[in-house]
């Protein structure tokens, strides 16, 4: 691995209210403001059990990644920890396998933008906002990583205060029975239409393909160590905080969701945040949560390309051919990395101009097989890193192993579900193909020792 010095070193001016507002501004994104719709329409009520067990396996995936970036303070992100634990060929499928990961969560979130944009104006290309999207953020990306740091910590505050006001208020709605097009707001929304499973076991076997990209990016953590001031205290409070506060966010929010509009009315299109408010007949109350979710996306994406920069920096680092991209701005900023991303990125402009009511779930879905690939290395470098150093160290994952069993069967069943449907399926094949791709360029890059 290259030597660290002032050159290459990113700057550790992120904090831990930073790095706790970056991970859930990544995470909490489409996948709960625009996919709970289709989630919703696939899975009904049932879809509250399944976050509750999505939320479980990034708990245990979290604490073992801890685990690993506090053993090694000189490991700059857990792919130096794939490198040390696994080799120099998974850390290079896994490298590259995340950054494409990145690339398609800014994808699918410049294209929720862009159907955001047109609920206030509907003749608007999709393209078009997706695109300005895109040259803002990385504007944003572009500053100093303070700078980054304090646009996102605002940007995700204002959808942590938006969920949690929309759960304060939906929660008033509840208990005082409010008036809405599909009738009063009630708890016995979720048990009145169908029960709690009303689409069976199937309806809740399908919807853990959008369930698993809600949670994608909560490992992001990882990467942002290389910029975190003050790690060993950071990141503990970061971790054990994470997954409760994500998880709260998301059962909260889709039980007032499916009390205050009965899940069989909900839409499969568009977000069932504003479809919900707009039934209210408030006004203005339906622009304001389309702001809200507008914001979120904005946030997510910005998540998104600080991740592809950042990652491609440190795939460049090692690599010769590719070490122009691993230079740094007077700003300690990866600009030649965020660039070449960014311009990846801006293929779903063109997608969104050709094929705008596809993008979304194509993007979303493959993005969800590479991130599974990726939670899969780490539980195995961790797995592989408990059986060299049995002893319990100061921040060691707990129940082990059956945390770390937990999370490879969790992830197995939603790649095996990721076949049941044609569109998921298609998007997964894909995805395999492109793991194989890399798997044959590894062996050629470090080929095996005689």
């Amino acid at each position: 691995m290259a030597d660290k010095n002032s050159q290459d070193e990113l700057a550790r001016n992120l904090s831990a209210r930073h790095i706790q507002l970056m991970a859930i501004g990544g995470t909490i994104g489409t996948g709960l403001f625009l996919g709970a719709g289709q989630s919703i329409h696939v899975a009904g009520p049932a879809l509250i059990f399944a976050y509750l067990l999505a939320g479980v396996m990034c708990f245990f995936l979290l604490r073992a990644l801890g685990e690993l970036l506090l053993a090694d303070s000189g490991d700059r992100s857990f792919l130096d920890l794939i490198r040390h634990h696994l080799g120099p060929r998974a850390a290079f499928v896994t490298g590259w396998t995340y950054w494409f990961c990145w690339v398609a969560i800014a994808m699918a979130q410049v294209t929720a933008i862009g159907v955001y944009i047109r609920f206030w104006w509907p003749s608007l290309p999709q393209w078009l906002p997706a695109l300005v999207a895109l040259v803002l953020l990385l504007a944003v990306n572009l500053s100093a990583v303070g700078s980054f740091g304090e646009f996102e910590f605002w940007f995700s505050m204002i959808k942590v205060v938006a969920i949690g006001a929309l759960i304060v208020i939906g929660a008033f709605m509840i208990f005082g029975h409010a008036p809405t097009t599909a009738g009063a707001a009630s708890l016995a929304n979720l048990t009145g239409h169908g029960g709690l499973f009303p689409k069976g076991l199937w309806g809740f076997m399908l919807s853990f393909q959008m369930v698993a990209f809600s949670f994608t990016s909560i490992e992001q953590v990882g990467l942002t160590a290389a910029e975190t001031h003050d790690p060993k205290r950071t990141l503990p409070r970061v971790l054990n905080s994470l997954p409760v506060l994500v998880i709260v966010l998301y059962v909260g929010a889709l039980i007032v969701l499916m009390s205050i509009f009965p899940w069989s009315k909900v839409a499969a299109n568009g977000s069932p945040f504003v479809q919900v408010f707009n039934s209210l007949h408030i006004p203005a109350a339906a622009s304001i949560v389309n702001f809200v979710v507008l914001t979120a996306a904005g946030s997510a994406c910005m998540a998104a390309i600080y991740s592809a920069g950042r990652l491609l920096f440190e795939l460049s680092i090692t690599r010769p051919r590719l070490h122009a991209l691993a230079k740094l701005s007077r700003r300690q900023v990866p600009v030649r990395s965020l660039l070449v991303s960014s311009g990846v990125i801006a293929v779903a402009v063109a997608l969104n101009a050709v094929l705008p009511a596809s993008v979304f779930t194509l993007v979303t879905s493959v993005a969800t097989v590479c991130f599974l690939f990726v939670w899969m290395m780490i539980i195995i470098a961790h797995l592989r890193y408990k059986k060299r150093h049995p002893e319990r160290g100061l921040f060691s994952a707990p129940l082990f192993p059956l945390g770390d069993w937990y999370v490879l069967v969790f992830l197995g069943f939603v790649f095996v579900v990721m076949f049941f449907s044609w569109d998921t399926a298609i998007a997964t094949a894909a995805a395999l193909a492109l793991l194989l791709a890399l798997s044959v360029l590894a062996q050629l890059q470090h080929p095996k020792k005689s």
